[in-house]
């Protein structure tokens, strides 16, 4: 075995396990201590730091700021456009007929992306909300995650061609605008996406500073790192959140069996709350 870098005890170990936990609800389990080490001695590299002990003893010191980037480099997920792409079929072809006839009144549809990385998620919800809204409607995504830097990706909006893997060359030409010269390569959303979207920082396991009635929660892999009793937690307030019927959309390896009883199964890892 190779010698590591960094000496990461035992005790190192359940520092870190015991920040995650109590900031973010993230549960990480013993075989999980190779990761945490190779994640986090990147961050300790760029830090000029000589050991975990005093990388943890700073990440107390600094707390949020310095607990997103911790959290960040153990939970990274790549993430690209249209994802799971049942779910955007599903949510154009089922969900929004139906909040299109039951909010006639208020013309108002609020989808919330919780756990929305880099904004691939939430740009495709807007995409489905252009296209299936019509003209004259006040649909808007609400999209958060705890990392501040993921976030500020996502509201400048510009990402990689290969993000763009999942969409279609119609809806490249409709909704991207191709970068030329130093920017070949990349990619810009239109304007007419970001105007609706607000984008924010929100930690899942806080109070959430949510005014609107939400119609649509997307939460995709994020509770892969949750144990059950934060899981159900969290599923319990999206339920209180949610009106009667309202619809939430989980990760491809996520399920609620078990976990909340106030949700029915309508398709692969979509659900409709029932009370």
């Amino acid at each position: 075995m190779s010698e590591r870098e960094f000496d990461f005890t035992e005790k190192d170990f359940l520092r870190v396990k015991t920040v995650v936990y109590d900031f973010a609800g993230i549960d990480l389990n013993d075989s999980k201590k190779n990761l945490v080490y190779n994640r986090l001695a990147k961050r300790i590299r760029f830090l000029d730091m000589n050991s975990f002990s005093a990388y943890l003893d700073y990440v107390e010191e600094q707390g949020e700021a310095e607990f997103v980037h911790l959290i960040n480099a153990i939970t990274t997920n790549l993430t690209f456009f249209f994802r799971e792409n049942h779910h955007f079929e599903y949510l154009a072809n089922q969900v929004i007929p139906m909040l299109l006839e039951k909010n006639k009144g208020s013309k108002k549809i609020r989808i919330w992306s919780a756990g929305c990385s880099t904004g691939e998620e939430p740009y495709s919800i807007a995409i489905v909300l252009k296209e299936a809204v019509p003209p004259g409607w006040d649909a808007r995504v609400l999209a958060t995650d705890l990392d501040t830097n993921v976030v500020q990706t996502g509201q400048t909006g510009v990402y990689k061609m290969d993000r763009l893997k999942g969409v279609s060359d119609e809806r490249k030409k409709r909704w991207f605008l191709k970068g030329s010269g130093s920017r070949e390569g990349y990619v810009r959303v239109k304007p007419e996406l970001q105007q609706i979207i607000d984008f924010g920082q929100i930690n899942l396991m806080n109070e959430w500073p949510i005014r609107d009635a939400v119609d649509v929660i997307f939460c995709r892999n994020v509770v892969i790192y949750f144990d059950k009793e934060t899981q159900a937690r969290l599923f319990d307030r999206y339920a209180n959140l949610l009106p009667d019927n309202g619809h939430l959309f989980i990760g491809h390896s996520e399920s609620l069996y078990k976990v909340c009883d106030r949700f029915e199964l309508l398709g692969q890892t979509i659900y409709r709350k029932i009370r």
